[in-house]
C-alpha cells in the first residue's frame, strides 16, 4: 500500500468507495465541489491509500476548526480490509492534526453501524454518551 495526502483527482474513486461502504452516510456536502472545498480548507490532512497499480484502497477525510480535529469517511475497500489500512490512515490523520497543533479529534458514527463502532473502540476511541448532536440547515 502507498499512503499519501488526498488530492482532487482522487474524488471519483473515493466517492465510488463511499457509495459501496455499508454504514456510510452521504449527502450533498459530499459532492465534488464540497469535498474539494474541504480539501482546500484543510491542505494535506486527508489521506488515502492506493495499491501499487494506483487503484484506491481507502480514504480518511480529516480537518480541523482551529481547536478540534474531525474525521469523516474513513473507508477501506472490502478487498483491502483486515490489513491495517484503516488504522494507518487514522494514524496519519492524527499525526497531521498534531503537527497543526490540534490535541483532540472527534468523529461521528451512525448508532446502528456496529462494525464501525467496533473499529473505533478497538483503536481506543471513547464513545461519548454525554453529548447530544444537533444539526440544522443553513
Amino acid at each position: 500500500m502507498i499512503y499519501r495526502a488526498m488530492i482532487a483527482d482522487d474524488y471519483d474513486a473515493a466517492y465510488e468507495l463511499w457509495v459501496n461502504t455499508e454504514g456510510m452516510g452521504l449527502n450533498e456536502a459530499d459532492s465534488r465541489e464540497g469535498i474539494l472545498r474541504f480539501l482546500e480548507r484543510n491542505p494535506g490532512l486527508s489521506q488515502v491509500c492506493v495499491h501499487v497499480d494506483g487503484s484506491l484502497a481507502g480514504t480518511a477525510l480529516c480537518g480541523h476548526d482551529g481547536r478540534r480535529g474531525f474525521l469523516y469517511h474513513v473507508a477501506v475497500s472490502h478487498a483491502s480490509r483486515g490489513k491495517g489500512a484503516g488504522r494507518e490512515l487514522v494514524a496519519r490523520c492524527l499525526d497531521e492534526l498534531r503537527e497543526n497543533g490540534i490535541a483532540k479529534c472527534h468523529l461521528m458514527v451512525f448508532k446502528e453501524n456496529q462494525k464501525g463502532r467496533q473499529f473505533w473502540e478497538e483503536l481506543g476511541w471513547q464513545y461519548r454518551d454525554d453529548i447530544a448532536l444537533y444539526s440544522r440547515d443553513t
